[in-house]
């Protein structure tokens, strides 16, 4: 198994794509990418803390490549917003790349090399060494399963 995190917007609805996703083992969605310890949704909803709403993936690469990973990241979110995904503002909401492995960022970087070839908007996602994730409170996991109505 492998551990991809990735950083797009809200999390609710970018963990219900990929819980669906066949070889994802596991997702979970927390916090990454910032200074504060052990944060909570209200200090991160702020955008004060550096982290960003992520997911976390586990995944079975003999059924789900990284790469696909990837492709279904960049297609469920806008990587040409800067601190923005819709109407959520700041930074908490970036794009982001957290790799755990040279390979990920090998294949990371590639990927968005063939986007920008094939798109007229921008790629803002940032690609960085995946350092900690924080789970989020339990009422975040599959909130949108849970709220469907």
């Amino acid at each position: 198994m492998e551990i991809a995190t990735f950083a797009g917007g809200c999390f609710w609805h970018i963990q219900t794509v990929f819980s669906k996703v066949p070889g994802v083992i596991s997702t979970v969605v927390g916090y990454s990418g910032g200074y504060i310890h052990n944060p909570t949704y209200e200090q991160v909803r702020t955008g004060t803390t550096g982290h960003a709403e992520s997911i976390q993936v586990v995944f079975n690469p003999h059924i789900v490549t990284y790469a696909k990973l990837l492709e279904i990241f960049f297609s469920n979110h806008d990587s040409s917003q800067i601190n923005q995904q819709g109407p959520d503002i700041g930074s908490q909401y970036r794009s982001v790349i957290f790799y755990h492995n040279i390979y990920q960022w090998q294949i990371a970087i590639s990927y968005i090399q063939q986007l920008r070839m094939f798109r007229m908007l921008p790629i803002v996602t940032q690609i960085v060494p995946f350092q900690v994730f924080y789970p989020a409170e339990t009422y975040h996991q599959f909130y949108e399963a849970k709220h469907q109505n």
